[in-house]
């Protein structure tokens, strides 16, 4: 094999292009062999193999600067830099992030990146870098065409056209996005895939880019010849070219959008080795499937996604059964805000749900487009929770501190499905608030009793379990953790007072001011980070008085591939741990 003797690219330029195709199958061989068995990103890795063997043999990295958008196709890039191994060797594979890492590689991963949009922004900082430094050095920024409807991704070409240096961006447009991709621009990139480049209208050519085109993406030979062409140019330059999506495995070219990440699967067949079950329940697809439902009883509701349908299980065939009651804006966060302020503005009952780590870019549009403005909106924020995705980029815990400061929001936590839906009908038809609910992660829970069904009389706790000297106030993925800290104490003789919130942004201040008569100790219990979070909320009301709070969580750091039950046990989480830290106060 030749892979396995390509330590760096100084290794992959001495080899022919014949022997780069070989090189080409090895590194779709290492990828498959590491995704099969470790699961990530697989289609977009495979389409995109040609390109990156052509890139590092043409261009000069480490001196070359290379960065990749959202990081789904650097799979190969990484195994012609140096870590061939955590793709060809099974018990290498655990030490190899999913994205773009500099503390793997700090001298061919420039950035830690794992949202999308933000390759072409962070290549025109080393360009601006480069020309005031005095450097030479080619600057070239991997973006996909789902990407491309991200509004950094605007705003980096606007300012790469502006400085006027070199600057080649490779833009891989495979005609899909995680699923199909939605915007204007779509039809001008079908248009120049249509005349092979020709058309007079042509989206980069507005900025004053260069522009090159290439319809085999996928062959080493064309793609060499071209990048040759543009190494060192003086100008920013695009060069589009046509790829694959699953190049060179069938079941990943056959099935786009289900293959784009997948779960271990067995090489052979593509079949997923471990799944949920028919049977099994995940509330995410559980809530989809009630909201397809009531869609048939309000025809004013609009479910709203940001390129990751799947977050709420929208598969092609319900997206098809929901029809116009269902917009996809693509990966545009920013833009899914603003428009579900405008439904709401409008009259129409808009629910946007994606994960918690790609609202971070949403603060503003949160902020100003829709609460600032009071606009019944909501938002389902979905993997809150340290049991969520755990790579450096899409940790997902960060969402209380961010959602609970910003004025005019309702941010609810269910701790069940039925009380999920409850709190998700009220919100859709209420029309006094802006409204985020944290859908609950793991193991799908159920009410006994029925629950409520009216949330408008803000910041009211429920009291589940009346008791004295220690109060759990337990939030949303982390109630049933409070039960079983109870059932500790009650081995003890203690009887605690167990409160399921509900309610993230504001505290019900007649039920903590009750507890100071019989309690010694508080302690709140939050799935998220603490600095910022509910219980800091809490501790601050208590402290004037007397009242001892603790307060359990996660504390503020970077986290990377963290292991959930060691992460607990070193944020003091277990429930023994929970315990003795609040016997220790009652001494």
């Amino acid at each position: 094999m030749y892979i396995e003797n390509i330590h760096s690219p100084k290794d992959l330029k001495e080899l022919s292009l014949k022997q780069l195709n070989v090189v080409a199958d090895e590194i779709r061989a290492g990828v498959l062999n590491r995704v099969s068995r470790h699961g990530g990103h697989v289609g977009p890795n495979l389409g995109f193999t040609e390109a990156t063997v052509a890139l590092h043999y043409v261009f000069d990295a480490p001196n070359d600067k290379i960065v990749f958008d959202v990081s789904h196709q650097s799979y190969p890039h990484k195994m012609l830099t140096g870590r061939a191994k955590g793709f060809l060797d099974a018990s290498c594979i655990h030490e190899i992030s999913g994205y773009s890492s500099p503390t793997e590689s700090p001298v061919y991963d420039l950035f830690e990146i794992g949202h999308t949009s933000t390759s072409i922004a962070l290549a025109t900082g080393l360009q601006k870098g480069r020309d005031i430094l005095g450097g030479k050095e080619n600057i070239i920024a991997v973006i996909g065409d789902g990407s491309l409807s991200g509004g950094e991704a605007f705003e980096g070409l606007d300012t790469a056209s502006e400085m006027g240096t070199n600057i080649i961006i490779v833009v891989n447009d495979n005609e899909m996005s995680i699923a199909e991709p939605h915007g204007g621009l779509y039809g001008n990139l079908r248009l120049l895939r249509e005349t092979k480049g020709e058309a007079p209208l042509n989206f980069f050519k507005t900025f004053g880019f260069d522009y090159y085109y290439l319809e085999e993406g996928n062959d080493v030979g064309a793609l060499v010849e071209l990048f040759r062409r543009v190494k060192d140019t003086t100008k920013p330059t695009v060069v589009h070219i046509h790829t694959e999506k699953g190049h060179g495995y069938a079941p990943a070219t056959q099935l786009k959008e289900s293959w784009h990440w997948r779960m271990p699967f067995d090489l052979e067949t593509g079949k997923v080795l471990e799944t949920r079950g028919e049977q099994a329940e995940y509330l995410p697809y559980m809530l989809g499937n009630w909201l397809l439902e009531e869609m048939k009883r309000d025809p004013k509701l609009v479910c709203i996604s940001a390129g990751v349908p799947a977050a709420l299980g929208f598969s092609p065939e319900k997206r098809k059964q929901a029809g116009a009651q269902h917009i996809d804006v693509g990966i545009a966060e920013e833009e899914a805000v603003a428009l579900a302020s405008g439904m709401a503005k409008r009259g129409a009952h808009p629910v946007f749900t994606t994960y918690a780590t790609f609202l971070q870019r949403t603060y503003d549009q949160l902020a100003q487009d829709l609460c600032v403005n009071g606009n019944p909106a909501v938002i389902n924020v979905m993997g809150a929770s340290i049991f969520g995705m755990n790579d450096f980029t899409h940790v997902c815990f960060f969402d209380i501190a961010m959602f609970s400061h910003i004025p005019n929001l309702v941010y609810l936590a269910p701790v069940t499905y039925e009380e999920t839906i409850a709190m998700e009908r009220w919100a859709i038809r209420q029309d006094s608030y802006s409204v985020a609910i944290r859908i609950p992660e793991g193991e799908v829970q159920h009410s006994v009793e029925k629950p409520d069904e009216d949330y408008s009389q803000l910041n009211r706790f429920k009291m589940m379990k009346r008791g004295s000297r220690v109060a759990l106030i337990a939030v949303g993925n982390f109630y049933r953790k409070g039960e079983a800290v109870a059932e500790l104490f009650a081995k003890d003789g203690i009887q605690a007072t167990l409160i399921h919130p509900r309610y993230l942004t504001g505290v019900d201040e007649v039920m903590l001011e009750e507890l100071k008569a019989d309690h010694t100790v508080v302690a709140t219990l939050e799935d998220g980070v603490l600095d910022g979070g509910f219980g800091e909320r809490i501790a601050r009301f208590y402290a004037p008085t007397g009242m001892r709070v603790l307060t359990f969580g996660v504390k503020k750091a970077l986290y990377d591939r963290y292991d959930v039950d060691a992460l607990m046990e070193e944020n003091h989480l277990k429930d023994e741990q929970i315990a003795a830290d609040i016997k220790a106060l009652l001494v």
